[in-house]
């Protein structure tokens, strides 16, 4: 007799201490995967538990199950700069996700996330391919709101582990001092303009100088960047030729979000020489360092394939985890934009 085959239903939390102890299991069975969500749940989760600490407001959290078992966690968050996308996580490989199991389970979704935010508040959505390309349709359906044709962003998402690690001697330059530690309040204005210069070139996340401040002020605050600096052996100052943010940080699995070079220091290894650096603090007490790299930035694959992030090689069979990400935009006319 065939085994009885329960349709897919969603539950909506709107706060991290409501979410149960399975959705918090499933989250951490994959650190990587959910480096977008479990973070920003355990941070919302001790604001929520401190009295002191100002309560988030606009939250939620959307689970779908089947058969007893977690599908999906989708989070509605939000950073100190705004709202976050509405961030995608499956305790399934990629590889397992048919247009069959898929469709029921993301109309249950959008249903859902219809019903707990604003329209406006859907400004886009971030998961791996085949998710985005089917929620995308699935909304347009659903509210009207077309999604853009040209991705905000298209990225892999990889790994480095202990094992993996590749820890080379410092490449140097005659006549050049350099220092690799984490940011202090002195360099607030330099890694500032850093920030700004970051988004700019990450359409239509742009950042006003007052908030590139912020955002520079929040990261140095919180020791969650570190700067590459570098001088003339003759000189007394040296100035931020690279900057490594890691924002998103779980018990056991830590990511790089921001990797930045000043324009006038490319070319000489900076951002490798600093993403190494930074990648073997992380990993003296983490297990594993993620990140997004864009596929139409061969130059930072590169760097981060040297340093021992996976699945980045020319040709390399595909790795476990290591998936192409999708972030789709929806028209700005009908939604209120965010920062990330």
């Amino acid at each position: 007799m065939p085994a009885v085959t329960l349709q897919p239903y969603t539950t909506t939390f709107f706060s991290a201490p409501s979410l149960p102890d399975d959705v918090w299991d499933a989250l951490r069975s994959n650190p990587c995967n959910s480096n977008c969500i479990l973070p920003i749940a355990l941070k919302s989760l001790a604001r929520e538990e401190n009295p002191e600490s100002a309560l988030p407001s606009d939250q939620c959290w959307i689970v779908v199950q089947s058969n007893g078992t977690i599908d999906f966690v989708v989070s509605v968050t939000n950073g100190d700069i705004g709202e976050y996308p509405i961030f995608f996580f499956t305790t399934h490989p990629i590889h397992h996700l048919t247009y069959d199991f898929l469709l029921p389970r993301l109309i249950r979704l959008a249903e859902a996330l219809r019903a707990a935010v604003p329209v406006e508040r859907v400004y886009s959505i971030f998961a791996p391919d085949v998710i985005t390309k089917m929620f995308v349709e699935i909304w347009h359906s659903l509210t009207g709101v077309q999604g853009y044709k040209e991705p905000y962003y298209h990225a892999k998402l990889t790994y480095c582990t202990r094992r993996s690690f590749v820890n080379r001697q410092m490449t140097t330059f005659p006549g050049l001092v350099y220092e690799l530690r984490p940011a202090v309040d002195s360099d607030l204005e330099a890694v500032a303009s850093l920030c700004y210069q970051f988004a700019a070139d990450s359409e239509p996340f742009v950042l006003s100088h007052e908030d590139a401040l912020k955002e520079a002020a929040t990261l140095v605050r919180n020791k969650q960047i570190w700067v590459h600096g570098i001088r003339l052996a003759d000189d007394v100052h040296d100035e931020i030729a690279s900057i490594v943010a890691f924002t998103r940080n779980s018990e056991n699995v830590a990511t790089i979000s921001k990797v930045f070079t000043n324009p006038a220091w490319r070319r000489r290894g900076c951002a490798e020489r600093l993403v190494r650096r930074v990648c073997k603090h992380l990993l003296a007490t983490k297990q594993s360092v993620a990140l997004y790299v864009a596929h139409n930035n061969p130059a930072a694959t590169h760097v981060y394939h040297r340093v021992g992030f996976q699945g980045l090689a020319d040709g390399c069979a595909p790795v476990e985890g290591v998936d192409s990400w999708l972030e789709v935009g929806f028209d700005r006319s009908k939604v209120e934009l965010g920062h990330w």
